[in-house]
């Protein structure tokens, strides 16, 4: 079981039904294609910072890592990245990954919660 977020770079929606919106219009033009478009370069850079948080997962050789999947950047497509987590470290890691996308100016929307992140300090449940 994992559990997923969606970070994006482009203006904040006005509330939770705006961002899925966004997020339901970006999720099928990069995501749900066939079509490859290459990451921004601030897309980019917030895989890098996670990276530098925590291990991808086709380097984890101690089973540390949270990514369900990997490489990471193989989850970005222009300016988004669409990405699941294991649902065991979820509460911890997706609340920091929120906190990251904020802090470089990017918009986190969590599809479980139909929500936008961080919304209420972080929590997930």
């Amino acid at each position: 079981m994992s559990y997923d977020l969606a970070v994006w770079e482009g203006g904040a929606p006005t509330d939770d039904g705006e961002g899925r919106r966004v997020f339901q219009q970006l999720y099928r033009k990069y995501i749900d294609t066939e079509d490859e478009t290459p990451p921004t370069p601030r897309i980019r850079s917030y895989v890098h910072t996670l990276l530098e948080r925590w291990i991808d997962m086709t380097e984890d050789e101690e089973d540390a890592s949270p990514w369900s999947d990997g490489p990471m950047i193989g989850n970005a497509s222009g300016p988004i990245i669409y990405f699941a987590m294991r649902y065991s470290m979820c509460e911890e890691v997706s609340a920091e990954a929120a906190k990251m996308a904020a802090e470089q100016g990017l918009i986190c929307f969590d599809p479980q919660w139909d929500r936008l992140r961080p919304s209420d300090g972080g929590a997930v449940a």
